[in-house]
């Protein structure tokens, strides 16, 4: 009896490693400025991320009409006109934290590459950056940066504006992640 108390203990035990941290506030920002004209920039703060601290998967969504800009009218073109919101309503993303190690994380950043691919109006677009990680009491707190352009996602900029907008669009991504229980 104390065997199968033991193996089911065990079992237990590294059923619980493979353990899943994730949020539902995780803020993405979306920043597109050019010198000399209105910042063209958005934060969303509902973004849904899952880590799973087994293997380093990572997978993302969040729904683009959730970017808020200070700007109404910019808003407003950046769903209908850009992104086309009402027809492309989320951006996914799916990828892998190359090497990534749950038990190496502390309260110290620590970097790791992330691959994957994000989709975004139905094209998708290979990606891969820095991402750095920490954990502090049981959340994981992670933090990356890359850029797109327009293109990518076929995006077409009016030329009147064209000037506007960056042609490199820089994502920050700066999410606190909690164990799924």
């Amino acid at each position: 009896m104390k065997n199968i108390g033991l193996i089911l203990m065990l079992f237990i035990t590294s059923y619980a490693s493979a353990q899943k941290y994730f949020t539902k506030t995780g803020e993405t920002e979306f920043k597109a400025s050019v010198e000399a004209f209105e910042p063209v920039e958005a934060i969303n703060k509902s973004t849904t991320v899952l880590l799973n601290t087994k293997d380093g998967t990572l997978a993302a969504l969040l729904f683009v009409k959730a970017f808020h800009f200070e700007i109404a009218l910019m808003e407003e073109h950046f769903n209908e006109n850009y992104m086309e919101s009402d027809k492309f309503p989320k951006a996914i993303f799916k990828g892998k934290i190359i090497g990534f190690d749950a038990a190496s994380l502390s309260e110290n950043e620590k970097e790791f590459t992330l691959k994957g691919t994000i989709k975004i109006r139905g094209k998708a677009k290979d990606i891969e950056t820095i991402v750095q990680l920490k954990k502090i009491n049981n959340s994981i707190l992670l933090v990356a940066s890359f850029t797109v352009s327009p293109q990518d996602f076929d995006i077409e900029i009016p030329s009147i504006v064209r000037n506007k907008i960056a042609s490199a669009i820089q994502l920050k991504l700066n999410y606190e992640l909690v164990e799924k229980k």
